[in-house]
């Protein structure tokens, strides 16, 4: 879980989380939308597969990324639940008051 909230710590790796929400893309079509380096985008990127949140296919010598939307859910979720928010909060007060 540490790695997923590392991963999302930087707002260059949001941006391509959002980029990626809408179809799969290639590094170079992703490094295009910011003004680094291809080798810091490849850094982002391993960031973001160590953590889960994207997968990558090559092809020769193009590297397609996909956005891999359950871990990001189960992220979200579990971050949800510490604070108390969330399906385990809801059926955690319906334990409490059961229906009369």
């Amino acid at each position: 879980m540490n790695l997923v909230f590392k991963a999302l710590s930087d707002p260059t790796r949001r941006q391509v989380l959002q980029l990626l929400r809408y179809e799969p893309m290639t590094a170079g079509a992703l490094a295009e939308h910011f003004p680094v380096s291809k080798p810091t985008m490849s850094a982002h990127f391993a960031v973001l597969r160590e953590a889960g949140l994207i997968d990558a296919d090559k092809v020769g010598s193009t590297i397609t990324y996909r956005l891999q939307l359950s871990v990001l859910e189960d992220a979200l979720l579990a971050f949800a639940e510490t604070f108390g928010i969330g399906l385990s909060a809801t059926v955690e007060k319906l334990d409490e008051h059961p229906a009369r």
